[in-house]
């Protein structure tokens, strides 16, 4: 007789291929105080993550409205809070509307899939993961163009067969930390007819005046051709994400948006985190520049040890180290002199792109620098 395939051997074949690779991934739980390390690895950028004001929030919120949100928003998961982060997000962005999702990833998936239906998609090559399933969930023909290449982007736009079309980008680059060509693109994309959506994840509470986003320091902050999506996660210190733009982009996600109509709302706890950190950068606008500055002081740093590395728009400071078992041993380097950085690998990054990708925060102290510079020149060591 026959022996019965087991199901599970392809998955473990792939699992030796992707360690053989130095592309396996592991969980590392970490302590309430990162393991006595400096912090370079989160999104934190703010430092409000453990900040006493969003906890409290979080904690009376809890109390009022319970721990989750009960429903779909559609059904019981809207909640008085959800409205009130909505017109908070709207006054602190300059937006028209906005509709608060449980992620970013979700709003993104809601924004693109959505919005692009039926229409030509436009993509940038670096954008997030987020982005590229959205684009695959559109069902829309997609056009990937090269990195920052608006001459590109707007002659897939004019070559169209489709009445409709969409340009999506990130704002700032997840992994590379530069800044997309905002203005060229929304350009572009209004003499082609097209709407352009921006994700600001890395932008919002980094870029532009008191942290208000990209879209906004790029005078577009009005434009009903612009959407935003946004994430509470990052520089906000919560959880969840948003959408916002004109009133027929956020009626449109609420009708046909699946990761909107479909998914649980965000719960009480993290809506109350979320507008005590726009509050905090309503009355603190200094804290985005002390951000970019710890970049910049970031990088100056990696360069003049030698590590390759580029000009941070925002927060996000890559040294790229090539192959992934050179990510892995920086990373490991870097953890034994005192520091938790970010290590990326692919599909992350091209193959030979593997990177350090170090997050600066507006909290970041001298002490915390010496710190820094004393890993960092343990890695460039390492690359010698």
């Amino acid at each position: 007789m026959e022996q019965t395939p087991d199901p599970l051997t392809r998955l473990r074949a792939a699992t030796l291929k992707r360690e053989a690779a130095g592309l396996r991934r592991t969980l590392r739980p970490r302590t309430p105080d990162d393991d006595g390390l400096v912090d370079l690895a989160s999104n934190d950028y703010l430092g409000l993550a453990r900040d006493a004001r969003l906890a409290e929030a979080a904690v009376e919120a809890t109390r009022i409205w319970g721990t989750g949100s009960t429903g779909s928003r559609l059904v019981t998961g809207s909640t008085a809070l959800h409205t009130r982060l909505e017109d908070a997000l709207c006054a602190f962005t300059g937006a028209q509307s906005a509709l608060v999702f449980s992620s970013g990833y979700l709003a993104n998936l809601a924004a693109v899939a959505a919005l692009g239906s039926g229409a030509l998609v436009v993509s940038e090559a670096g954008n997030h993961a987020s982005i590229v399933d959205a684009c695959r969930l559109s069902r829309s023909r997609v056009v990937i163009t090269p990195h920052k290449d608006v001459t590109a982007v707007e002659k897939a736009l004019a070559d169209r067969d489709e009445e409709h079309a969409i340009v999506v980008t990130d704002a700032v680059f997840s992994v590379d930390g530069d800044l997309a060509p905002i203005e060229e693109l929304h350009a572009a994309a209004v003499r082609q007819g097209a709407l352009l959506v921006v994700d600001e994840a890395h932008a919002i509470g980094v870029i532009g005046e008191g942290g208000r986003g990209a879209v906004h320091a790029a005078g577009l902050a009005g434009e009903r051709t612009v959407v935003r999506t946004v994430t509470l996660s990052k520089s906000l210190g919560a959880q969840g994400g948003a959408v916002l733009g004109a009133p027929e982009v956020t009626e449109t996600l609420i009708d046909t948006g699946r990761s909107f109509i479909f998914d649980t709302g965000l719960a009480p706890g993290s809506v109350a985190a979320a507008l005590a950190a726009v509050d905090i950068l309503r009355t603190q606008p200094e804290l985005p520049g002390s951000v970019r500055t710890r970049a910049k002081e970031l990088a100056s740093m990696a360069r003049d040890l030698g590590l390759e590395t580029g000009e941070p728009a925002g927060a996000v400071v890559p040294i790229v180290l090539g192959p992934p078992e050179a990510a892995l041993r920086a990373a490991a380097i870097c953890a034994e002199h005192g520091v938790r950085a970010g290590c990326f690998r692919p599909p992350s990054v091209p193959v030979g792109r593997s990177c350090l990708r170090l997050t600066a925060r507006a909290n970041l102290s001298s002490d915390d620098l010496a710190v820094i510079r004393g890993a960092l020149t343990a890695v460039a060591k390492m690359k010698r």
